[in-house]
């Protein structure tokens, strides 16, 4: 049986690209919500899910971190993807004859000097890909799309302006979700996902977070957020490079769980290789 791959959006968004870059050939699922991508894995509609989590420009992606903790669902790898916008029009159109531009948010606030450059009215869509599909339904030469390029192959159409966003290193971090975790440490870096809540005394988030430098564990990412509305209750999200297995990793998270009221692990799996690309610019 062919493999499925979940992902939220539809046929043509970058989470469709991720999908194809990193599993090609395995047939893929779109969802109209990061929450029915999430019910789809977890019933076993797809085998997998391709979920973005933090963008270099936009910063963490609403709701993940509500859902990760509570799906089931473990994370078994991360990519890395350039985004790139692309002035899109029906076949025919002109860069003269536009009036407006369709796209997601996100997409229209990273490619503002083309929309200024052509005095282009700016309308809010849900989904890049989506107000791809709309502008090939409308069939008016006055309104564009931003969106990737793989949307006007899958629409019909014309690439008016190619790499239209403002800045060159726009990236969009995806994590791979599965209902099974990684068993076994594998050989190279890796990297461990998890969410903890400190216990209510003082100072125990410096003291719950003392034992990953006493370690020496590198922490590359930590992010707080409130869990049910309740501005006291707080729900830290972390990265770590390491594995849960090795021993000065293990040491830290022993000493953190006796600082945290919960530690839930949400993944150990292979960093990818735009870290090191990452380290190596710097």
């Amino acid at each position: 049986m062919k493999k499925i791959i979940a992902y939220q959006g539809e046929p043509g968004a970058n989470s469709h690209i991720a999908c194809s870059d990193v599993y090609p050939g395995w047939e893929t699922l779109p969802c109209a919500s990061f929450e029915d991508a999430f019910t789809a894995i977890g019933e076993g509609r797809a085998d997998l899910g391709m979920i973005p989590i933090e963008n270099s420009l936009a910063g963490r992606v609403a709701d993940i971190h509500h859902f990760l903790p509570d799906s089931g669902l473990h994370i078994i790898g991360e990519y890395f993807l350039p985004i790139h916008f692309h002035l899109l029009g029906v076949k025919g159109a002109r860069l003269e004859d536009l009036r407006s531009v369709y796209s997601h948010v996100h997409a229209l606030g990273q490619c503002r000097k083309i929309i200024k450059r052509y005095g282009l009215k700016a309308v809010t869509t849900g989904d890049t890909a989506g107000s791809a599909r709309e502008v090939a339904e409308w069939g008016d030469k006055s309104r564009a799309s931003l969106a990737p390029e793989l949307a006007a192959e899958i629409y019909g159409l014309d690439v008016l302006a190619r790499f239209v966003e403002d800045e060159d290193h726009n990236t969009t971090r995806f994590i791979i979700l599965s209902r099974e975790p990684l068993r076994e440490r594998i050989d190279g870096p890796m990297l461990t996902t998890f969410v903890f809540r400190v216990r209510n005394v003082p100072s125990a988030l410096y003291k719950a977070l003392g034992g990953f430098a006493t370690n020496g564990v590198n922490m590359t990412k930590l992010e707080s957020y409130m869990v049910n509305g309740e501005f006291a209750a707080t729900q830290f999200l972390v990265d770590v490079e390491g594995h849960p297995e090795d021993p000065n990793l293990a040491r830290a998270l022993e000493e953190l769980k006796f600082f945290s009221e919960t530690v839930t692990i949400l993944g150990a799996y292979p960093a990818h290789p735009f870290r090191q690309q990452l380290a190596s610019a710097n």
